[in-house]
């Protein structure tokens, strides 16, 4: 049980969301091609083609990886920018 009142939990969970790792994770779909997913990694990630083909080939065989770390405002528009592109991504803390 927490002594927070609702407003100082609201600010604890915005402070945690903002302040703690962050991971971009990218997840493996039937849809999109090793090429689409390596071009978006190359121009929203930054990736090198390496870098890039590298992920690809993890996501495509794992089901998911993490494409980047960062906080939540770097990644954030970078999840936007992939989800638009129609690959699936999501943010999630990073796990110590």
């Amino acid at each position: 049980m927490n002594n927070l009142n609702p407003q100082q939990e609201s600010e604890t969970e915005e402070l945690t969301a903002t302040q703690w790792p962050m991971q971009l994770i990218v997840w493996n779909d039937e849809v999109n091609t090793f090429e689409w997913v390596i071009e978006t990694l190359i121009e929203v990630c930054n990736h090198s083609q390496e870098q890039a083909e590298q992920c690809a080939y993890i996501i495509h065989t794992k089901g998911k990886y993490t494409v980047k770390n960062g906080d939540y405002e770097l990644l954030r528009p970078m999840c936007d920018d992939i989800l638009d592109r129609g690959i699936n991504a999501t943010i999630e803390a990073t796990v110590s």
